[in-house]
């Protein structure tokens, strides 16, 4: 069984019926999965996809593309979601030097408050980079990491691989990983250790192939964790049932 470490149910909902989408889940064997805000709105409005759905889980942030709307009021109203025992992680937050929408010392700032917002509440943090993995490895060594926390949609490269490793992190693959062109990436999911690694949909982005072309959904997973079985050299039913348990312990699910 399947674990989508990382989806945006509410942007599902703008096409399709959540029940729907979820039950094409547990159809394709998706047990479980994490729906992720980007900023108070969608972190509100997954919470409560959370409580209608079992096996639904969510996250509660600002995404760095968000990072000019974090004040006072915001930080307050996800200090509140994060104490919802069905809100699983802070985030998510992190850095994003590609597309430049909020100056790049306001995102430093406030994916510092996510860090330690993550260290008060005891709950995993979820990391978006884009053109900023070393940068956002370098906060976290300066402002010490908390004890659970992935890169989720790894972009990274090698010598950076290591550096989150070495700090205890957790590596999530995305549907980019099945693209012809993503050799580094097929090269990654080879090198994390079986006991870091996860999958993820970030839907409705990314779909993998053959599915590419077309809105992602959580049931899609399936073909992601098939892309990175292949890389690995391992069968996609222990893939997934090690990914799973990864995922489940990153987010203090037992």
């Amino acid at each position: 069984m399947w674990f989508d470490s990382h989806c945006h149910l509410h942007l599902c909902e703008e096409d399709d019926s959540l029940d729907e989408v979820v039950a094409r889940a547990r159809t394709s064997g998706v047990t479980e999965m994490v729906a992720v805000g980007i900023e108070v709105g969608s972190s509100e409005r997954v919470l409560a996809i959370a409580r209608d759905h079992d096996g639904v889980y969510a996250s509660a942030g600002v995404h760095p593309n968000d990072a000019g709307t974090w004040n006072a009021e915001a930080k307050q109203r996800v200090d509140g979601l994060l104490g919802h025992e069905k809100v699983v992680a802070v985030g998510e937050s992190g850095l994003d030097f590609y597309r430049d929408h909020t100056p790049h010392d306001v995102q430093r700032t406030v994916f510092r408050d996510h860090i330690a917002l993550a260290k008060d509440h005891g709950k995993a943090l979820i990391i978006h980079t884009r053109d900023s993995t070393s940068a956002a490895i370098e906060e976290l060594e300066a402002a010490g990491p908390p004890e659970r926390f992935v890169f989720h949609c790894w972009s990274g490269d090698e010598t950076e691989l290591g550096r989150v490793l070495a700090l205890g992190g957790h590596v999530s693959l995305a549907g980019n990983v099945s693209f012809k062109s993503a050799a580094n990436l097929r090269e990654a999911a080879r090198l994390v250790p079986g006991d870091r690694l996860l999958v993820e949909t970030d839907s409705p982005f990314l779909a993998p192939v053959p599915r590419r072309g077309r809105p992602n959904e959580p049931a899609f997973v399936v073909f992601v964790g098939e892309a990175v079985a292949e890389a690995r050299d391992e069968a996609s039913s222990a893939l997934a049932a090690r990914t799973s348990s990864n995922a489940r312990r990153l987010f203090g699910l037992g």
